[in-house]
């Protein structure tokens, strides 16, 4: 495994990032092809076998199950100053708005749910989920930045957001002296690099760490098309996202099967050393020994610029699909959120 600062922070993370919404009770959530906590368990310790120190779980994920079984995990097969873990907060709900409970109170009554789920005292990544248009983004910040100085969170990190709003995110915890976004987590995939438009340029100027979701397509990228398994078959949301535009994706994956028959290794592994080549550490969930085994291998993989290209090459631009179009439909008017309200 190999190693590498997350961003601005002193985080030392694995270069693989184990994604844990395949981890929780499939009768206690929305997906029904999660694994139990026994075989979750076993997934886990086999990733910190393979040197994997970075967990990636959210309080939403099976209504925190996932937390749940990582937390017990970690605590039985490793210490807690061996790895990184991050967890990510909800928006607030509709019923917490009309209670008047502020983001600042929001993120301390979620951060503490997910610390008894993990049982832990604090967790190394804190992570805004999606965007919230109905609080300010000053109280976002604000909040975190308590948690920050309360111990409970060593930095802060964002997901589902457009590079913009990170950039003024950013612009403003600066002015006001709050804890920076030191990462961001998006969909970005060899068949979705929409992200490559702004996000990225904007990781690299402010050495933002990036660290994808979906780095696989939610299996597509590690099977021949046509190929399928009980995720492929059973993830409504995976579908919305990647079945629409299947004929020109699979182009790119044919590409992907022929580079891992040329190099004898799977097509996890050519999928994940082209991502590797773009962000800090892609997040790569796992329900079986082999997923995380392929997604470590990974690592050592070294791809020349001409199968580079050879893998973009076909690439051609897709609509946004799943959070961030409703991201989108949601930005529509409201510029009013980031009024810096005190």
């Amino acid at each position: 495994m190999q190693y590498k600062k997350l961003g601005t922070s002193e985080l030392n993370v694995s270069r693989i990032c184990m994604g844990c919404m395949g981890f929780g009770d499939a009768a206690n959530g929305q997906h029904s092809w999660t694994i139990d906590e026994e075989h979750s368990r076993e997934i886990i310790r086999r990733g910190l076998e393979l040197g994997v120190n970075f967990f990636d779980t959210a309080i939403g994920y099976q209504n925190g199950t996932s937390e749940q079984y990582l937390g017990r995990a970690l605590r039985d097969f490793t210490s807690r100053d061996k790895v990184a873990v991050a967890t990510k907060f909800l928006p607030r709900t509709n019923e917490e708005i009309e209670a008047g409970v502020t983001g600042q109170q929001h993120i301390e009554r979620m951060l503490d749910k997910s610390l008894e789920n993990l049982g832990m005292d604090y967790v190394d990544l804190y992570i805004y989920h999606m965007w919230d248009y109905r609080t300010p983004i000053y109280d976002i910040l604000d909040g975190l930045n308590r948690m920050v100085k309360a111990g409970k969170v060593r930095y802060i990190g964002i997901s589902n957001c457009f590079a913009y709003q990170l950039a003024k995110a950013n612009a403003l915890a600066e002015k006001e002296g709050f804890a920076k976004f030191v990462s961001v987590q998006s969909h970005y995939n060899l068949i979705f690099r929409e992200e490559e438009r702004e996000m990225t340029k904007l990781c690299a100027e402010d050495k933002i760490a990036m660290t994808p979701y979906s780095s696989l397509a939610s299996g597509r990228l590690s099977k021949h098309p046509g190929e399928t398994s009980k995720r492929l078959e059973e993830d409504d949301y995976a579908r919305l996202k990647y079945d629409t535009t299947a004929e020109q994706d699979n182009v790119i994956i044919r590409r992907v099967a022929e580079l891992a028959e040329r190099h004898s290794v799977s097509m996890t592994e050519v999928s994940l050393a082209w991502l590797l080549t773009k962000v800090t550490a892609p997040v790569v969930g796992a329900t079986k020994h082999s997923h995380i085994e392929g997604a470590a291998k990974a690592v050592d993989l070294q791809l020349s610029e001409d199968e580079i290209h050879y893998l973009e090459e076909p690439y051609v631009p897709h609509r946004l699909v799943g959070v961030m179009a409703q991201n989108t439909a949601a930005a529509s008017g409201e510029d009013h959120v980031w009024t810096a309200q005190k």
